[in-house]
């Protein structure tokens, strides 16, 4: 069977195929098409289609990424959407919690709820903390608030109950009276989305799946039509924010989940190609077009988070712990009012790009920086199918940064890189050191188009002491989608005092849990064996506000003591610090459903014969103030001997990235293909 893999980036849109020549994999870039992410799918697969003399009847499965849902956020382009709520609760998307984005600037506001008061409607209706019907719901009042909406033009409605995540009953009956007399609208139900409490948390997750609804159905549907035009048979997964994957019409319901959909696919290939050659512990970072995602990898298990911030709207879904800055190949550097340099986060994107892409941009980003300090080759992007225009970059560095500041060329474009990969280094320390954990016992996994010519620098500032670059490492996300299993997460709210006594309650709920995953799995036909079950409890001390996440796994009924343990173990690497002597009280339970999907074995690398034969020449490249303008060796990544250790300076070029190799520093490949950069520190 076929298997390709897709992640559709702001610049580029990549590529890998696997099954055409046992267990070798293929590698392809095209830019992305914004207006419509679905066209540069159709046309990169197209284009390896046409490459490899593939018959589309036996692909067998597409798997891709999108960032589709979180740009609808983030450029406020969603649905008309309404909000039907509780008697007494229309303002709790307005009042939020009693945090600040930022507390001592003044001109800092939150972001604008995505319903406006006006399209917030009132239903008569009560349901208490323990799902007992306070008040019955009141039909005439529910009709009434629909037609409200109706007379507002709605494209999209969420149902948002107080409590609905004990009782469901009124939220279903809203939903059956929503969808019979606003058949065309979108629904967004909370006990669907979210059966958690936290009512605002759960309010705005469930708008914001509401408000991107529409358009992400558009997409979908239009995924599939390309797919079917292009004769292939299998039907698009979508890799949701956990690292799992979701089928088409899973998405279509739950598209908020897939706000981190691409940045968690390289994760999840990080964790896997890299655990595969012997490193489990792990900083991914992944720089593309147009942010830095960086993460954590613990013992070859990506760390998670319940709950983030999108675009300034708590979304709270299980997801990969990602901490994503505006600093990305494309980020535009700027002189401000003040005379300060500033890199990102505004990024020039796909369209006009980079002054250096030759389409019309003008202004100086990153990757221009790193055309004029000789680190990136004019005439080796994509392989070359992409060449770049080094005047270009040299007239949007000078005219933007240079002049302004009175510097040299050299030195604007040093400025430009020695910011950016401070604040680069400042997201990988706020996913680590500020978590206790300490650098020197991980490697730094660098890939997207430009985490490896960021990579050396960003370990010297880090203390990092091995850098890996996995093969093509712009495409790594992509590759990503091959390695995905497909899950589910399912969550019930549960307040108890921990105690034998409700410890068995909370394995019975496991076990419901699981019995419903069992039949989630069976609507994707995964046999009896790929079937796998996480459990997770929720817990807390009383009195604390928030809870943390304890595995379950492996627990029985006589297991409450193992259990306390796991919570201290848990609450010490947290916080720092544990209260044995504080009781603990349950919150919630979390079983995720895994089904596995089948991937060949990591294949060793032959590799080229010598450094010699991988060598194509020398560039003079800036090393840095202390080493100034050196001479350094250029390789072809595809060409390096396995096990042959070379020197810096260097440059290694291939289709989707380049490396930098700074005098001092060593690297090597290994039998897997992976770079290993050895750092000095």
């Amino acid at each position: 069977m076929i298997r390709i893999g897709v992640d559709v980036g702001g610049t580029f849109t990549d590529f890998v195929i696997a099954g055409v020549e046992g267990a070798t994999l293929h590698f392809h870039k095209v830019p992305s098409t914004p207006h419509d992410p679905a066209e540069a799918i159709e046309r990169g697969i197209r284009d390896l289609i046409a490459a490899h003399a593939v018959n589309p009847a036996e692909i067998g499965y597409v798997g891709h990424g999108t960032t589709v849902a979180t740009n609808i956020v983030i450029e406020r382009r969603g649905a008309r959407t309404g909000l039907l709520t509780t008697k007494g609760f229309r303002d709790v998307l307005e009042l939020g919690r009693q945090a600040r984005p930022s507390i001592y600037d003044y001109r800092k506001a939150r972001a604008e709820p995505m319903v406006p008061r006006d399209r917030r409607v009132e239903v008569d209706e009560r349901v208490g903390p323990d799902g007992t019907v306070l008040r019955s719901l009141d039909e005439a009042s529910l009709a009434r608030a629909i037609g409200a909406l109706a007379d507002k033009r709605v494209e999209a409605v969420a149902i948002v109950f107080l409590h609905a995540y004990r009782n469901a009953a009124h939220e279903k009956a809203a939903k059956a009276a929503v969808e019979r007399l606003l058949p065309d609208a979108f629904v967004s139900v909370s006990s669907e989305i979210l059966p958690e409490f936290r009512e605002y948390e759960r309010a705005s997750t469930t708008v914001v799946n509401a408000f991107v609804g529409p358009r992400m159905r558009t997409y979908l549907e239009h995924l599939r039509a390309r797919m079917r035009d292009l004769g292939i048979p299998a039907e698009p997964y979508t890799i949701h924010s956990n690292g799992g994957l979701m089928t088409v019409d899973a998405v279509e319901m739950a598209p908020v989940r897939t706000c981190v959909s691409g940045p968690a696919a390289g994760v999840v290939g990080a964790a896997q190609v890299c655990g595969a050659a012997g490193f489990a512990n792990l900083v991914t970072f992944d720089v593309g077009g147009t942010s830095t995602d960086v993460s954590l990898v613990e013992e070859g298990v990506p760390l998670f988070t319940g709950n983030r911030m999108v675009a300034g709207y708590p979304v709270k879904t299980p997801m990969i712990d990602i901490n994503v800055i505006g600093a990305g190949g494309g980020s535009i550097a700027k002189v401000d009012d003040a005379g300060a340099l500033k890199v990102g986060p505004r990024s020039a994107g796909a369209v006009p790009g980079p002054a250096a892409y030759g389409a019309g941009g003008t202004e100086a980003t990153i990757t221009d920086a790193n055309l004029c300090l000789g680190r990136l080759d004019p005439g080796a992007l994509l392989g070359g199918r992409m060449a770049l225009d080094l005047e270009a970059a040299r007239e949007a560095v000078t005219r933007n940064v240079a002049e302004p500041l009175g510097l040299s060329l050299t030195d604007a474009a040093h400025g430009i890189v020695r910011i950016a990969n401070a604040n680069m280094s400042r997201a990988i320390r706020s996913v680590s050191l500020e978590r206790g954990y300490d650098l020197s016992e991980f490697a730094l996994c660098a890939y997207g188009g430009a985490g490896p010519v960021h990579a050396a620098e960003v370990a010297m500032e880090c203390h990092i002491p091995k850098v890996v670059i996995p093969r093509e490492p712009g495409t790594l996300c992509a590759r990503g989608m091959l390695l995905s299993d497909l899950s589910v997460d399912g969550v019930r709210s549960h307040f108890a005092d921990a105690d034998p006594a409700s410890w068995r309650d909370i394995l019975a709920l496991f076990e419901e849990m699981t019995e419903e995953g069992h039949h989630w799995l069976d609507r994707d036909s995964v046999p009896a064996q790929d079937r796998s079950f996480r459990r997770i409890a929720d817990a807390r001390h009383v009195g604390q506000n928030f809870e943390i996440k304890v595995s379950c796994d492996g627990l029985g009924e006589n297991d409450f003591a193992a259990f306390v343990e796991r919570f201290h173990d848990a609450h010490r690497r947290e916080y720092g610090y544990e209260i044995e002597e504080r009781a603990i009280e349950f919150v919630s339970c979390r079983v995720q459903s895994v089904g596995a999907v089948a991937r060949p074995p990591e294949a060793e690398w032959q590799g080229g014969p010598s450094l010699a034969a991988a060598a194509t020449g020398a560039r003079t490249v800036y090393c840095g103030p202390a080493a100034g303008w050196r001479e350094a060796t250029v390789y072809r990544r595809e060409a390096l001997p396995v096990e042959t250790p070379f020197e810096g300076p260097a440059v290694v070029d291939e289709m989707s990235s380049t490396t930098l190799l700074l005098p001092g520093h060593s690297a090597v490949v290994d039998r897997f293909g992976n770079l290993v950069l050895s750092i000095d520190p």
